[in-house]
């Protein structure tokens, strides 16, 4: 297996071609505000980014979950970007216009791809937010490579336990869903606390991404109780009452005793999704807490 394929690619030039139709669609369908289009060269491939929001201001730089792209932040967008510079990521080994070189699969090497991200944006001092496998990459960066962190933000992240059969038979549920009829798959998307099935251009991207896109990425083990403890940058952590991905209850109880200035949250009735579930209430959750650690 050659380096490109482990690190993961399309299937061939017509699958690629085809996924950034979707993808271009459903971007110019829900992205709410102008956006500019950028590409970082890094050491690991060309990572492709979308810059929104306010000229001044702290950035916010966002990261998404496995096996989806940056489009997935569009409900966010707007309100972070009213007071601040946002920039969207496509984390590479995802289908997306990021294109990777070479695999990321250690901890070291995910932290050393998004300084280097950071170097190219001109970014000194930033809020992550990031989701599912994202929140595991922005709590990899809080542990690894804080220097450049006002605040970490993760949203039911990966990273705190390990992933069990629940989260993958979650995925395997939402994937046969995503292919049912209009009126069953939205009564199917409530039952799985997924409204990602009901919007039109997302659901496509997504399913465009998984026909025509080889995924190489392992799923990331749970940070330690020392690398946790390791954290000093001001964390804030929602997790879903119903999260497939982890015990909430337990999560939270763990985050309280390693790091006990950090803000714990459990969303009540939130499975995985906590921003397309209650988007209100988390965009302003979000603002209240970067704020709050934003230069003066």
């Amino acid at each position: 297996m050659n380096a490109q394929l482990e690190a993961g690619q399309f299937r061939n030039a017509a699958a690629r071609e085809r996924f950034l139709r979707a993808y271009d669609q459903a971007f110019e369908a829900l992205w709410p505000m102008t956006r500019v289009e950028l590409d970082v060269e890094t050491r690991f491939g060309t990572t492709h980014v979308h810059r929104s929001g306010a000229e001044q201001g702290d950035p916010v730089v966002l990261l998404h979950g496995a096996n989806s792209n940056a489009v997935q932040w569009y409900p966010f967008v707007e309100v972070l970007g009213a007071g601040h510079p946002v920039f969207a990521v496509d984390t590479l080994g995802d289908p997306s216009r990021s294109v990777a070189r070479t695999a990321i699969h250690e901890p070291a090497d995910s932290a050393a791809w998004l300084d280097e991200v950071f170097d190219g944006l001109g970014i000194e001092r930033v809020h992550l937010v990031g989701h599912s496998r994202g929140g595991w990459l922005v709590l990899n960066q809080a542990t690894r490579s804080p220097q450049r962190l006002l605040s970490v933000s993760a949203l039911d992240p990966g990273g705190l336990q390990k992933v069990g059969w629940r989260f993958f038979a979650y995925l395997y549920l939402n994937g046969l869903a995503g292919l049912l009829p209009g009126q069953l798959r939205t009564r199917v998307a409530a039952w799985l606390d997924n409204p990602v099935l009901v919007v039109p251009e997302l659901r496509r991207v997504l399913l465009a991404g998984a026909s025509t896109f080889r995924t190489r990425i392992p799923a990331p083990l749970p940070l330690t109780d020392v690398e946790l403890q390791a954290c000093s940058v001001p964390l804030l952590v929602l997790l879903g009452e119903h999260s497939p991905l982890v015990d909430s209850r337990t999560a939270a109880q763990r985050i309280h005793e390693l790091l006990p200035t950090a803000e714990v949250r459990v969303l009540a009735g939130v499975g995985h999704g906590p921003g397309f579930e209650h988007g209100s209430t988390v965009n302003a959750t979000l603002v209240e807490f970067i704020d709050s650690h934003s230069s003066p």
